[in-house]
């Protein structure tokens, strides 16, 4: 992750427990703070140090005129901020704070879509081509909600699923589209009912892990057999949708 990614005209109010601020990050270099009420109330302009940690999360450091120097770890995934002040008299503050977004950056620089289609691709292919029951713990977060009727909740029942599948059953995947903390993954899943099956999963992701599920399946239908004498699922066409993946 590079400073690139960091949400240059982004406008937010932050809420802290005791008073609220609206930042304006007007570039990787400046940064405007209004304190509309209470003892610290005022506008300034201030240079800053933006250092990003990675997962959309940066450090941004500031001195002000009266000598207090700030440090935020603004967290764009979680929507939230952590704020190390000291103050001229020497008063130390921690506090976090809740992001509301009030304009959006010039750019989208959010990178979680590209993060969260890697980690079903991963959460997919483990469990249902490698089998591997220890991804579970890895992928997908202990409080597991799953909208399938036919699977019990929690990531415990996930394990069992996976522990007891034949080696016939294989996931092949397909199309993917993500936005935001939800990702959408178009697939063929055979071994799992007596036909091969066409499955549409989408996963909310939480903290970098599975968090909530939903899926809908159907018997493939061979092209020649449709109407349409169009494929229900095509294994190239995931290379088709990232041209850099074709052969």
């Amino acid at each position: 992750m590079t400073k690139d990614l960091f949400p240059v005209g982004q406008e937010m109010d932050v809420s802290y427990p005791n008073f609220a601020v609206s930042l304006t990050l007007l570039s990787a270099g400046q940064l405007k703070f209004e304190i509309k009420e209470g003892p610290f109330a005022r506008i300034e302009f201030v240079d800053i140090e933006v250092k990003p940690l990675g997962n959309s999360v940066f450090a941004v450091s500031w001195q002000e005129k009266d000598g207090a120097t700030v440090t935020n770890i603004q967290d764009f995934d979680r929507g939230i901020v952590h704020s190390f002040a000291t103050l001229p008299d020497m008063q130390f503050l921690r506090m976090t704070g809740t992001i509301d977004i009030t304009r959006p950056a010039d750019r989208a620089a959010d990178d979680r879509p590209h993060r969260n289609r890697a980690l079903v691709l991963d959460a997919m292919t483990s469990l249902f081509q490698r089998h591997d029951v220890g991804a579970v713990d890895r992928l997908y977060t202990p409080d597991y909600i799953q909208h399938n009727p036919n699977i019990p909740q929690g990531r415990e029942a996930l394990r069992a699923i996976v522990g007891s599948l034949a080696p016939s059953v294989y996931y092949e995947p397909g199309l993917m589209i993500a936005e935001g903390d939800l990702v959408a993954i178009h697939g063929r899943i055979r071994g799992w009912a007596a036909e091969p099956q066409i499955a549409i999963d989408i996963f909310r992701v939480e903290g970098g892990r599975l968090a909530e599920h939903w899926d809908v399946l159907q018997n493939e239908v061979p092209a020649a057999a449709g109407v349409a004498s169009l494929a229900m699922f095509d294994p190239d066409e995931s290379a088709r949708q990232d041209p850099s993946k074709a052969s």
